[in-house]
């Protein structure tokens, strides 16, 4: 046997287990990635188009290589196949699928085998690093890491982790944040990918679970599941919001993620580029989380749309710039917190349009059902805003209101149902003479009135509707709340899915 197969005998066991080690993978598998090497190697010897498979033995070290053929019915190569009858001749028992194998003497590598050697084991054992890599960080997606910035390229700052490097995308990082080649930095693993050259690790600084990952490392409730992080919103940098709710009344969250001074929420300030932190106790009531998530703003009224997931919040003229912020953010990240949209009203602007809707609904009454202010304010006040309404009231329903008694409850709604047959044959030859589609005009929801204040705007059928904005529906009905016209308008839209579908 030569030297170099010598060589190989004694120190491939060796040479495997320093890989192994030191690339951190399975000593099995820089193993398999020799032998499939010397086989690739041993082909150059032995024909290419062959089937060799070598095999080291995981004790010795000693390498066996072996030439196989595989019993067919019917040979298509006849440099790997065989067919039975000649199969038979060298083993009588044998059956298709099995393999007569055939010992080969060891080969002496030359110089570009060698290499062509090295080059395969190289490679099996980049791709099992690769595997390992992605698998381990896969594993570790949603956990915070820390590592040492090795470089800068175009924004992105890529991040040395040890066995693997990581990067933070420009949009991932926290604005106006510098950092230098040396420097360490922590931060949130985001996503992990395969990709041509291995596995890419996506980190972020921006993403609101690294502030809560954060106060999860530095609060002990936290991580004890004593007290529990419900929702995050960030304007990375500058400012946070952070719900958090203990099952144990006798637990303070909002305490404990503070600390003795505010020593602990000062760790996750300074980590953060010193952005500010407001931490709000969760509720399971939409409208307590969302009048806490507005802090430090004061809330005066809370009017809730759950179909829509919208809320009308009414604040202290003195408290509307506070509630919205500057830019807007604090409304913003109130309303990511919550989950909820919401609209914020001074007491002034809420009040004018209260009055400016009574008065537009008494005038109304008082001019359908022919009464006294008195009457049409009662009406209003009970929340009738419409003569249909009256006609769609029962008696017993009329009759709730103070100061009406049976006859005159019936007396209104005789008025009211007049009112209404008169109304509605002017509003059809309305309609008929704008050209409104039917598919608007049978529109559930939309009131003949406003069918024809629609048409007027050159809104003639439902997908008009549908493609109007909450802004320019409530322009041409300005009756409507913001939540009512975004409901309309959505329910408008519903058909449209409902083709694509199909």
């Amino acid at each position: 046997m030569s030297q170099s197969n010598t060589m190989m005998r004694t120190e491939l066991l060796e040479m495997a287990d320093t890989v192994a080690r030191e690339k951190g993978i399975d000593r099995e598998e820089v193993l398999e990635a020799m032998e499939l090497a010397i086989q690739k190697a041993s082909r150059t010897r032995y024909g290419m188009e062959r089937d060799i498979r070598a095999h080291i033995d995981r004790k010795t070290g000693e390498v066996s290589l072996a030439l196989y053929h595989e019993v067919v019915d019917e040979v298509e190569n006849d440099m790997t196949q065989l067919t039975l009858e000649e199969a038979q001749k060298v083993r009588a028992d044998i059956t298709v699928g099995e393999f007569i194998i055939d010992p080969l003497p060891p080969v002496d590598f030359g110089r570009v085998a060698a290499q062509t050697a090295k080059q395969v084991i190289f490679q099996k054992v980049r791709e099992a690093e690769r595997q390992r890599q992605y698998e381990e960080y896969q594993n570790r997606i949603g956990d915070i890491v820390s590592g040492q910035v090795k470089r800068v390229e175009f924004g992105n700052i890529i991040v040395d982790l040890g066995r693997t490097e990581a990067i933070i995308m420009r949009d991932q990082q926290i604005p106006r944040e510098m950092f230098r080649p040396g420097d360490r930095v922590k931060a949130y693993v985001m996503d992990v990918r395969r990709e041509p050259r291995g596995s890419q690790v996506f980190l972020s600084r921006s993403h609101p679970h690294f502030m809560a990952k954060l106060f999860q490392q530095e609060v002990p409730e936290i991580y004890d599941g004593d007290i529990e992080v419900k929702a995050v919103a960030r304007d990375p940098g500058s400012r946070a919001k952070m719900a958090v709710y203990a099952a144990d009344p006798t637990l303070d969250p909002i305490g404990a993620c503070v600390g003795m001074r505010g020593s602990r929420v000062q760790v996750i300030v300074n980590e953060l580029q010193g952005e500010k932190v407001d931490i709000i106790p969760w509720s399971s009531n939409p409208a307590i989380f969302v009048v806490n998530a507005l802090v430090p703003a004061e809330v005066a009224k809370v009017f809730l749309d759950e179909d829509t997931q919208r809320v009308e919040v009414i604040v202290p003229d003195d408290q509307l710039s506070l509630a919205i912020g500057r830019r807007g953010q604090n409304v913003r990240l109130a309303s990511d917190l919550t989950g909820w949209h919401i609209d914020i009203l001074s007491e002034t602007i809420a009040t004018e349009r209260r009055n400016t809707q009574t008065k537009a609904q008494v005038a109304h009454f008082t001019e359908a059902l022919d009464v006294d202010d008195v009457i049409a304010h009662l009406l209003v006040a009970e929340g009738y805003e419409h003569a249909r309404d009256v006609v769609e009231a029962s008696l017993t329903e009329l009759m709730t209101i103070e100061g009406f008694e049976e006859e005159i409850a019936a007396e209104l709604q005789n008025r009211a149902k007049i009112f209404m047959e008169k109304e509605n044959k002017r509003l059809a030859a309305r309609m008929k003479t704008l050209g409104i589609d039917s598919s608007l005009s049978s529109f559930d929801g939309l009131a003949a009135d406003v069918v024809v204040k629609l048409g007027e705007n050159g809104v003639k059928t439902l997908d008009d509707f549908a493609d109007l904005s909450v802004d320019e529906l409530r322009e041409i009905c300005p009756h409507l709340s913001q939540t009512a016209a975004s409901s309309m308008i959505l329910k408008a839209r519903e058909h449209w899915f409902s083709e694509e579908n199909e």
